[in-house]
């Protein structure tokens, strides 16, 4: 069985104090699961906040600074967002993946940058693409070189203030022959319905993570942290750090019955009654 790629951390890294904090937490549960490929995700500095007020985190060089502290003293491999094509060499030297936003994946030049730089690419999907369009930024990171790719889906729009997850989705973006997870936090958002800051729905988090898991998603992104109603950055749709293990094992269990069950069905050894079925009925 192939692992079970989790990308787990803080939405923004707020201080060394609280990287450390969740890092610690999430060792610890990668050491009791050994079944996860655990990467720890902190953003450094997010320019893409919803209003000039909000909190964009440590700032690139103490950020990564402290990225490298937590990768070193954990040895986990890191991720973090970058914004601009010319900041993807400074994150290549501490992150071992780069992630792409989805308001920038369609961008070539940020797709060039973070393939260049021989580091994995995590590619959030648009909110604005269909997953079919996924090929196409897929394809632009190939030509550039790069090697690894993982396809995150976080929702698409609907109308105003709403996010949908098509479910269709992960097998059609699986097509593009990388891996493709679901991401948690971000498609519990409800844009623009915030104040100053983007507004949420955590008590769906559960119910989509595991949909997801059973259209054949191949890991999850998650941001969690030790008290999410302070948290600096989506503290309505962060995961709460104390139950976070708790929920793995439930996701972890169900992608082993999802597993076995493929398994099954590949050599027609399936006991489920509709398995054959052509949908015609």
């Amino acid at each position: 069985m192939e692992p079970f790629l989790l990308i787990a951390g803080p939405c923004l890294l707020e201080s060394w104090e609280l990287g450390d904090t969740v890092a610690q937490t999430l060792a610890a549960i990668r050491d009791r699961h050994r079944e996860l490929r655990l990467i720890f995700k902190a953003s450094v500095d997010k320019a893409n906040r919803s209003s000039i007020h909000s909190a964009r985190g440590m700032g690139i060089i103490r950020g990564l600074d402290a990225l490298a502290r937590i990768k070193a003293k954990y040895q986990f491999e890191v991720v973090s967002d970058f914004h601009e094509p010319a900041q993807a060499e400074i994150f290549a030297e501490v992150c071992d993946v780069l992630q792409v936003p989805a308001f920038l994946c369609r961008q070539t030049d940020m797709l060039a940058a973070a393939a260049r730089t021989g580091r994995t690419v995590a590619l959030k999907k648009g909110q604005f693409l269909s997953p079919w369009d996924m090929a196409h930024v897929v394809e632009k990171l190939r030509t550039f070189g790069a090697r690894e790719i993982f396809q995150i889906e976080r929702g698409s729009s609907f109308g105003y203030g709403n996010l949908v997850v098509d479910m269709r989705g992960f097998r059609i973006m699986a097509a593009n022959g990388c891996p493709v997870l679901f991401d948690v936090t971000h498609s519990l958002q409800l844009p623009g319905l915030g104040e100053e800051s983007t507004a949420g729905a955590r008590e769906y988090a559960d119910v989509l993570a595991r949909a997801a898991i059973g259209a054949g998603a191949g890991g999850l992104f998650l941001e969690t942290h030790p008290n999410p109603d302070f948290a600096l950055c989506d503290r309505e749709t962060q995961l709460p750090l104390e139950n976070l293990e708790e929920r793995l094992e439930s996701y972890l269990h169900l992608r082993r019955a999802v597993e076995e069950w493929a398994e099954k069905s590949r050599f027609g050894q399936s006991d489920d009654p509709d398995y054959g079925d052509n949908g015609s009925g």
